[in-house]
């Protein structure tokens, strides 16, 4: 057999699986050849699995199938294999730049492999066709936009977006309205017969005025609330910055893994971002382990990350498959995160602690806590996170469908614009919803808002695991361990991202609407 000689390959590529190799096909620019022999190893198996293969020219991908497969009968059933044996390359260029290129076996009749026949031995054959294009790029030549090898599922979905976008603007305008009015009744009310601060307020009334001095008392657990939030806002600031990085054009669709190596590389250096409002905000509630709370912050995502691709990567290297990523690669990214993540997660943790002022309540918080009264089932923890969950989501369903076809399937996703939208929306209807279900919390005379806040918006990460459950069984034709495995586990660390980052922003909505209705309590 003739040696297979390797590309270089960029890490997203490998953290993609993608093992590339130089191919026995030979192309010189705007040389024209016909019916080049080929010699290559029998292939059936592949053919009866649909299996395609992928060449890339001047960083431009061409697709085709490696046979052809018949499907005929129900009872008995029955298939008729063919191999396809020669290609033809067309490939258009503009001064000595490739612009477009793909495979055709249009005018090809596959070689028939008929069912215990055996080994076959043919002789594979290509040609090359060279075109001269008047368009400068790629992005000019129309063809380019309109030829896919694959099913066209990821179309201009405008209609879609519309509805998702008339949907919020009216939840919003709804939620905004409804507590505008209900808060000027409120301080209406309140401030009818005093003026004064908030310690001299009657105590006989009731609503979210009669705990003003329990509402700022801080919360158990204050550290994992804290390090939520970093990882929340680092998460936040990766994802907006991967999505401008898109939108300026800095991802080639063409060049696989561009967005897994930036992501990474964002990753490990927005750690400052978590350590510093982890450790800034659990200075303010007044926070004594400030390097618990580094440590914590730090690890939240990453031991999470770091079991899962552990057993994921287990697997695939058990079941040989190139997914399994080399030792070079392992300790590689465990060399960014030691060398570059912890030690700007540390650094930004110390900077929050020094640079961190006081919590400035607008109302002073009692020693005694003041008894909660007993809660209709409305307003309890599942309730609010079934409706803090499924309207974020609502308004991210139609996209999480061509964002799940681009990372499990074969699309390429460049709708970025469309994504900027949907993820303004996502984050606008998180923290709308958070003041709203806060709100009916503390007219109830509960206090206990600061994990509640977190936990309602951040149930969307449930919702989009039980619709990767969804799209598994439905949408996708995933099977098997290996397949199951890396689906699953994947899946529940985006489930996880999505539950930080949204809680975290809902965390932050709450708190300034509530020092906002207090304060202005107060000052009234």
């Amino acid at each position: 057999s003739l040696p297979i000689h390797s590309s270089s390959l960029s890490l997203g590529e490998v953290l993609d699986g993608d093992r590339m190799a130089e191919s026995l096909y030979h192309i010189r620019f705007r040389e024209m050849w016909r019916k080049n022999s080929l010699s290559v190893d029998q292939l059936r198996e592949a053919i009866e699995e649909l299996y395609y293969f992928e060449f890339v020219l001047d960083d431009i991908p061409i697709w085709g199938f490696v046979g052809y497969i018949e499907e005929s009968g129900f009872l008995p059933h029955s298939h008729k294999v063919g191999l396809w044996t020669h290609l033809d390359f067309n490939i258009e260029y503009n001064g000595n730049s490739v612009i477009f290129a793909n495979v055709s076996v249009k005018d090809v009749k596959p070689v028939p492999w008929r069912e215990g026949a055996g080994s076959l031995t043919v002789t594979h054959t290509y040609s090359v066709r060279w075109f001269e294009s008047l368009c400068l790029t790629p992005e000019e030549l129309s063809v380019s936009e309109t030829y896919s090898f694959f099913p066209k599922t990821l179309e201009i979905h405008w209609l879609s977006i519309i509805n998702s976008l008339v949907l919020v603007v009216l939840l919003l305008g709804f939620v905004i309205i409804i507590l505008m009015r209900v808060l000027k009744n409120d301080f209406a009310r309140y401030n009818v017969e005093e003026e004064g601060g908030c310690d001299d307020l009657d105590q006989g009334d009731n609503g979210w005025k009669i705990i003003h001095t329990d509402v700022f008392r801080f919360p158990p657990y204050k550290s994992l609330l804290c390090a939520v939030l970093g990882v929340g806002a680092q998460f936040l600031t990766l994802a907006t910055g991967i999505i401008v990085m898109a939108l300026l054009g800095m991802f080639n669709v063409h060049r696989h893994g561009a967005i897994n190596s930036a992501a990474i590389v964002l990753y490990a250096l927005t750690s400052c971002v978590s350590g510093y409002v982890s450790c800034s905000f659990y200075t303010q509630i007044n926070g004594q382990r400030w390097v618990w709370n580094i440590i914590l912050t730090s690890s939240l995502f990453s031991a999470p990350l770091f079991l899962t691709w552990s057993v994921v990567n287990s697997i695939h290297w058990w079941s040989g498959s190139t997914q399994a990523l080399p030792a070079t690669t392992v300790l590689l990214l465990l060399g960014a995160w030691v060398l570059v993540g912890f030690p700007l997660t540390v650094i930004g943790g110390i900077v929050g602690k020094n640079r961190a002022g006081s919590f400035q309540a607008p109302c002073r918080t009692r020693n005694i806590p003041r008894q909660i009264p007993t809660q209709p089932w409305y307003k309890h923890t599942a309730v609010h996170m079934a409706i803090g969950g499924f309207l974020p989501f609502s308004a991210i369903s139609v996209e999480l469908y061509y964002i799940f076809a681009t990372v499990w399937g074969r699309e390429h996703y460049t709708l970025y614009g469309i994504l900027l939208c949907v993820f303004a929306i996502l984050l606008s209807v998180g923290a709308c919803i958070s003041v709203a279900l806060t709100y009916f919390l503390l007219s109830g005379e509960d206090y206990r808002w600061w994990w509640r806040s977190v936990l309602s918006t951040g149930s969307t990460g449930l919702f989009i695991f039980v619709y990767s459950v969804f799209y598994y069984r439905n949408r996708s034709s995933m099977s098997g361990l290996v397949q199951s495995t890396e689906f699953f586990g994947y899946s529940l660390l985006t489930a996880l991202v999505f539950s930080l980052m949204l809680g975290s922003v809902a965390f932050w909505a709450s708190l300034a609407f509530i020092r906002y209705i207090y304060r202005s309590l107060k000052m009234d």
